[in-house]
């Protein structure tokens, strides 16, 4: 597995869209331009400390030589939130992976519903900016708490976007709130959905579009952060390299990258919750248990590759493409 080819950018400006939610402007530091990107692109951005930690760039792609952050401090955060938060002021240089999209907009698709829960507005606004500049039509409905705790509000009421988009404030009347059952009563083919936000937002979303008929293939999703797994019933099971045979233990109490790291076995890692896919691993041998967001229910029946920095084994040992 190849290592991140870690790019230099410059903080240009950090600004608070609200309380707890910072914008961040990135730009080249140096002649070499920041690579294009295409809209529900996210970056891996490298923090003081040595963290790495994912973020969707949430400008449009036609925006070029720039990327823009949304970041909310998270209260229970591991640290990369609050680093950016505390540790980047303008003018900081930083170190950032190329973008790499997950969450693409539908090749084809006749119209798009993007529904967006608090911090998930993010790569939602960058495919919003696109449709919108591509004259496609589509529709973006962002559920905040209240008006103040709404990131990005002075550019989602911009000219150009603000008759496509949908505010609902937990704070508000009922009217106003988002009504999931009627938005999403009559699945339609060339209709896809794309949510981002909480878990819980997600879970809901999704949950009602199934319900509703909606098809798998209309459904675009990206999630933020996994739940934490629960080791404490969890068991040991070995990992076998395939390169040189080499055979290593996996205690209860570890993940496979970290097993691997203290023989010196190093696997390029982000989130560190089978969020993000980076550390995705091939298995040419034994079963994984899957404990991961990335993959879908598809890729995971088939066994031939797993997220080390979360997932275990269900067989005694595992062989890895390493």
């Amino acid at each position: 597995m190849s290592a991140t080819p870690w790019l230099r950018a410059r903080v240009a400006r950090k600004t608070m869209e609200t309380e707890s939610i910072c914008r961040l402007e990135l730009v080249a530091d140096g002649e070499q331009p920041l690579p294009p990107f295409t809209a529900g692109a996210h970056i891996d951005l490298r923090l003081p400390g040595g963290l790495v930690r994912q973020y969707s760039l949430s400008n449009a792609p036609a925006d070029g030589g720039r990327y823009v952050l949304g970041v909310l401090r998270e209260p229970a955060s591991r640290g990369g939130s609050a680093a950016v938060h505390q540790a980047l002021a303008e003018g900081t240089v930083v170190e950032i992976s190329p973008p790499r999209n997950h969450f693409a907009l539908a090749q084809g698709a006749e119209q798009h519903l993007l529904l967006a829960g608090g911090i998930g507005i993010t790569p939602l606004l960058s495919m919003a900016q696109h449709l919108a500049a591509e004259g496609q039509a589509f529709a973006l409905h962002y559920c905040t708490r209240s008006p103040a705790q709404t990131a990005f509000a002075s550019l989602l009421a911009a000219a150009h976007l603000a008759p496509r988009v949908h505010h609902h404030f937990d704070d508000g009347d009922a009217a106003q709130k988002l009504d999931l059952t009627a938005l999403l009563a009559q699945p339609r083919a060339g209709v896809h959905l794309y949510v981002c936000g909480p878990r819980g937002f997600m879970d809901w979303v999704l949950a009602a579009a199934r319900q509703a008929g909606w098809p798998e293939a209309q459904l675009h999703y990206e999630f933020f952060a996994g739940e934490t797994v629960d080791l404490s019933d969890a068991g040991s099971f070995q990992v076998k390299l395939a390169s040189s045979g080499r055979v290593i233990e996996v205690r209860p109490d570890q993940t496979v990258v970290q097993a691997l790291a203290a023989c010196g076995v190093d696997v390029p890692v982000s989130c560190e919750q089978g969020v993000c896919g980076t550390c995705l691993t091939r298995v040419l041998e034994g079963t994984p248990d899957h404990k991961d967001l990335y993959l879908t229910e598809k890729e995971q029946a088939l066994n031939d590759q797993f997220t080390p920095c979360c997932s275990r084994a269900r067989t005694p040992l595992l062989v890895l493409d390493l």
